[in-house]
């Protein structure tokens, strides 16, 4: 089962030294705003692919007036042993990895921990921008596929690099031709990756029953996922997108940049007791359809790899639920397994848990178990 046994912080944010006993059991923790719960689940986020529910730099998660570094460690249920530390020696700010006190990386880290979130931020993402969207669709692609995050980060180098060269208002077709081939080579990559989650992240949203979270159909808008989704294999989609560049590179030099790519798709998301975009549903229908997402994406995730469940972190997720929708959701938490970290102000929030969980009580960088 994916679940934290222990947790350990060192100069993470509000906390010098924590050491955190945990049952095995979901966790939820309350207290007043401001007192470090969602610092947890940050911590807690560390353990996984990318930089954590609140895209930080390392820098900026060490504690104030601390030397700078700071310590993310766990137990699991397994006993795996993991830690994420910043490093800063040599001037730089690193990344350091320990898999059962050995050296390790990230990528190894992700194949044992897995995690889904959900955070009080992501509530507009209907309504917000298409790189809002997109942006929470990868992060949901970068739990089911850790290489995503590589593919991601070689398309933005060498996109700027294109776009440098098209600001220059002379292109050298030989070095564009290069450029692009890079550029295409990871958005294919990155294409085929959103399009395998889809196709998950849709027969999870199947499988999970009717009731309070409401059922969406979704869709990717762009060039390069239809083509994934419709079983282009990755040379032709590599073909497709470096012709496009090639042909484009006047157009795109006039407007400084590049302009299409994957880099502009856009997630499509219909509310489908109503039929209508997710972008007109009214502001309870946007959350629970948003948290109907990430139970499925959880729920694709444990179907996907055939084994225990992520771990899941919701930031303030039930704050602004009726008791029947608070009741309903902690259930498809139970009935989904592994352990969920929950937060809210006040401890009756998540009574409807009952002994399926422990409530901790969080006071600035001091937690305590409930009475």
């Amino acid at each position: 089962m994916t679940a934290l046994t222990r947790l350990s912080l060192t100069d993470f944010r509000n906390y010098a030294s924590l050491t955190l006993p945990l049952d095995g059991r979901h966790v939820c923790l309350y207290g007043a705003n401001g007192a470090g719960k969602t610092n947890l689940l940050e911590a807690v986020s560390q353990l996984g692919p990318g930089r954590g529910l609140r895209s930080s730099t390392l820098p900026e998660m060490a504690r104030s007036g601390s030397a700078g570094g700071w310590t993310v460690a766990a137990t699991l249920a397994d006993e795996h042993r993991v830690g994420v530390t910043l490093d800063l020696t040599g001037g730089s700010a690193k990344r350091v990895v320990r898999l059962d006190g050995a050296p390790s990386t990230a990528t190894e880290l992700a194949e044992i921990v897995r995690i889904v979130w959900l955070t009080p931020n992501m509530d507009g993402v209907f309504r917000g921008s298409a790189s809002d969207r997109r942006r929470f669709y990868d992060r949901l692609v970068l739990a089911h596929t850790p290489s995503h995050a590589t593919a991601s980060s070689r398309y933005e180098r060498a996109m700027r690099e294109r776009n440098a060269l098209l600001e220059r208002g002379h292109v050298d077709p030989a070095w564009a031709d290069a450029i692009e081939a890079r550029l295409a080579e990871s958005g294919a990559e990155i294409a085929i990756n959103r399009a395998h989650v889809l196709e998950s992240l849709q027969a999870a949203i199947e499988a999970r029953p009717e009731g309070h979270f409401p059922k969406a159909d979704v869709s990717l808008e762009g060039e390069a996922e239809a083509a994934a989704l419709r079983g282009d294999d990755f040379k032709t989609i590599f073909e497709m997108l470096a012709e496009t560049w090639r042909k484009t590179r006047r157009r795109d030099m006039a407007a400084g940049r590049t302009i299409d790519g994957p880099h502009r798709s856009d997630l499509a998301v219909i509310h489908r007791p109503t039929g209508a975009p997710a972008k007109d549903a009214s502001t309870g229908q946007q959350k629970a359809l948003l948290i109907g997402l990430i139970l499925a994406s959880a729920t694709a995730l444990k179907a996907e790899r055939d084994g225990p469940p992520p771990l899941l972190l919701l930031d303030e997720a039930a704050a602004h639920l009726d008791p029947d929708r608070r009741a309903a959701l902690f259930d498809e938490i139970c009935a989904l397994g592994g352990q969920a970290w929950l937060t809210g102000t006040e401890k009756f929030l998540f009574d409807a848990f009952g002994d399926r969980a422990q409530a901790l009580r969080v006071d600035g960088g001091t937690i305590t178990a409930a009475g």
